[in-house]
C-alpha cells in the first residue's frame, strides 16, 4: 500500500535535523516581537494559499509577488535574531577548546560547575549585599568563551572572595558599575559591560541590571546573579528566565542544579 514512501536513514536524520533547527529557532525567537512577525508571514502564506485555491488571479499575483522576495524580507525583518543565532552558534558553542558544545546545543547537556568553597563565597557576598541593598551583577561563566565580554572590563585575575566581591561592587568603588566575570575559579574581569535584552515580555520593574543579565544569558551559556539596589532581591538568571531566590540555599542549589565539573 505505502510501496510509494521509499524512507532511508539518511531521510530520517535529515527530518531529525530540521526538527532540531526548527526548535532552537523557535527558541530563539520565543518571547520577542519576532515571534509575532513569525506569526503573521504563517498567517499570510495561509491566506495566499486560500486565495490561490479560490483562484483569485490579481489578489494572486500580487501576494506571489511579495512572496517570491520572501527570503529577502526575512532575512530585513529578522536581522537582528539572525545576527544573534550566529553569535550564539559562534560563542556558545563552537569554541574550540570545547568538542562537546555542539552536542550541547544539540541535546541540552549539562553546564560546568563550581567548587563547595567557591559557591560559599558567593553566595555569602550576595547575602550581605542583599542586606546592605548594594546593587551587583555577577556572571558565571560556563562553557561558553566570554571573552568579548571580558575585554570591556578590568581583568583581575583574583581568587574568588566574598571580600573582594564586597569591595568591587561597593557604591564608592571605581569598578562597581558593570558586572563581574567568575571563570575556571578565578574573578577574571570586573566593570564588564554586558549585552541588553530586547525581550518585549520582560516586566517593566527590572531594571537595566537586570536586563543585562538576561540579555548576556541568551547569547550564552553562563549564569548570573543580580542583587537588586532598590529592593535588596536576588535574582537568578540562566537562558534567559529570571528566578527571584527566596534564600541563600536556594541560590546555591540555582547554581549547583544538575552542574558537570569538566575542568
Amino acid at each position: 500500500m505505502f510501496d510509494f514512501i521509499n524512507i532511508e536513514l539518511i531521510d530520517i536524520i535529515d527530518i531529525f535535523l530540521v526538527g532540531v533547527l526548527i526548535f532552537q529557532a523557535y527558541k530563539l525567537i520565543r518571547g520577542t516581537s519576532a515571534m509575532n512577525i513569525f506569526t503573521g508571514i504563517i498567517v499570510f502564506y495561509f491566506i495566499w494559499l486560500l486565495v490561490k485555491a479560490l483562484q483569485m488571479e490579481l489578489l494572486s499575483a500580487i501576494m506571489g509577488q511579495v512572496m517570491g522576495v520572501g527570503v529577502l524580507a526575512l532575512i530585513i525583518l529578522f536581522q537582528q535574531e539572525i545576527r544573534r543565532f550566529f553569535l550564539i552558534l559562534g560563542t556558545r558553542y563552537m569554541d574550540s577548546r570545547n568538542y562537546f558544545k555542539l552536542a550541547s546545543f544539540l541535546f541540552g547537556t549539562k553546564k560546568t560547575g563550581f567548587g563547595n568553597e567557591e559557591l560559599n563565597e558567593i553566595t555569602q557576598a550576595c547575602r550581605r549585599m542583599s542586606e546592605s541593598k548594594t546593587g551587583a551583577l555577577i556572571v558565571l561563566a560556563n562553557r561558553s568563551s566570554l571573552d568579548y565580554i571580558i575585554d570591556t572590563g578590568d581583568r583581575l585575575d583574583a581568587r574568588i572572595s566574598r571580600r573582594l566581591i564586597e569591595n568591587v561592587f561597593f557604591k564608592n568603588a571605581p569598578m562597581h558599575d558593570g558586572a563581574m566575570i567568575i571563570s575556571s575559579y578565578r574573578i577574571v574581569a570586573a566593570r564588564c559591560t554586558l549585552p541588553i535584552s530586547e525581550n518585549p515580555a520582560i516586566p517593566a520593574h527590572y531594571g537595566m541590571r537586570h536586563r543585562a543579565a538576561i540579555g548576556i544569558t541568551e547569547q550564552t551559556d553562563a549564569e548570573v546573579v543580580v542583587v537588586s539596589e532598590e529592593t535588596g532581591d536576588i535574582s537568578y538568571v540562566y537562558d534567559g528566565k529570571i528566578r527571584k531566590m527566596n534564600s541563600i540555599t536556594e541560590l546555591r542549589l540555582a547554581i549547583d542544579s544538575s552542574a558537570v565539573d569538566v575542568s
